[in-house]
């Protein structure tokens, strides 16, 4: 069946390949960027099947006009891609308030603006996906990308969560946590970096210094994800996560066994603190 797709930033990157993969496939697409322009081609080549649209995802009303878009145009909603976002590599301490709050407004609200707007649309239908795209740095974390992270964080956790409230009238929820994809997200992450105070050369500059050969080099191929995506949403039965990428694995691997590590190391002070222990004190 042919499905319908919104995609919020289709301009570039991962957003990009994900739509042309979903046209290619034959499906409907409403691709939405903030310069929707960059999309014009995609107009030229699929025709009907197609409707662009300037989308600022931090920006309520802008999703609310996306899903309208999506219904006036092909009568549907069946699959919403929330790829938009952007990070900004700096100690958290030589972030800017503003820069922070764009990041998390981009990265996690972009979200959660365009999972209400659809959401109403799918549960009527009992049917829909939602791929949340965050990071294993939903995971996992970095010295250095502060704001990233913490939205990405968001993302993963309000995708389980609303896993758990949506699959009983039929609508999936999978937050996408992929490592290292060949886009040009790294590279504008680096852009503007600041003078670093030197309290956090060792840090921040030492996650820069490891990172500096990765950009254009990273390991997932992002026109792969693309098709996998497109895959997936043939898919009933999807998990709340799911890593995509060998170094993704890797890195939340270790994660995992460095927390339970600590976990065990502390328990005994975990413990402590419940009704049971204090009274065993006492006696």
């Amino acid at each position: 069946m042919t499905k319908v797709w919104l995609i919020t930033g289709s301009a570039s990157g991962l957003g990009r390949e994900i739509a042309e993969a979903a046209l290619a496939a034959g499906d409907q697409v409403v691709a939405t960027a903030r310069r929707p322009d960059e999309l014009r081609d995609l107009e030229s080549q699929y025709g009907s099947s197609v409707r662009t649209l300037r989308q600022d995802v931090r920006v309520a009303r802008d999703a609310d006009a996306a899903v309208a878009a999506a219904l006036q145009s092909f009568g549907r909603l069946d699959v919403v891609v929330n790829n938009a976002g952007y990070g900004k590599f700096a100690p958290f301490e030589q972030l800017s308030a503003e820069d922070f709050q764009d990041i998390v407004d981009t990265c996690f609200y972009g979200v959660v603006h365009t999972t209400r707007a659809a959401l109403p649309v799918m549960r009527k239908q009992r049917s829909g996906i939602l791929f949340q795209v965050s990071s294993v740095g939903g995971r996992i974390t970095r010295p250095g990308n502060s704001a990233y992270l913490a939205a990405k964080w968001a993302v993963s956790g309000f995708a389980e969560a609303l896993a758990s409230e949506t699959a009983v009238f039929g609508v999936q929820v999978c937050a996408l946590e992929p490592g290292g994809i060949r886009t040009n997200w790294g590279k504008r992450a680096n852009t503007a970096l600041p003078e670093l105070l030197p309290e956090y050369n060792e840090s921040v500059g030492g996650v820069l210094r490891a990172l500096s050969g990765v950009w254009g080099n990273e390991n997932s191929d992002p026109r792969l994800i693309g098709e996998l995506i497109v895959k997936l949403a043939d898919e009933t039965s999807l998990p709340p996560h799911l890593v995509l990428g060998t170094d993704a694995l890797t890195y939340l691997a270790q994660a995992d066994e460095e927390r339970a590590a600590l976990a065990r190391k502390w328990v005994e002070t975990s413990r402590s603190v419940d009704f049971r222990a204090a009274a065993g004190a006492g006696n």
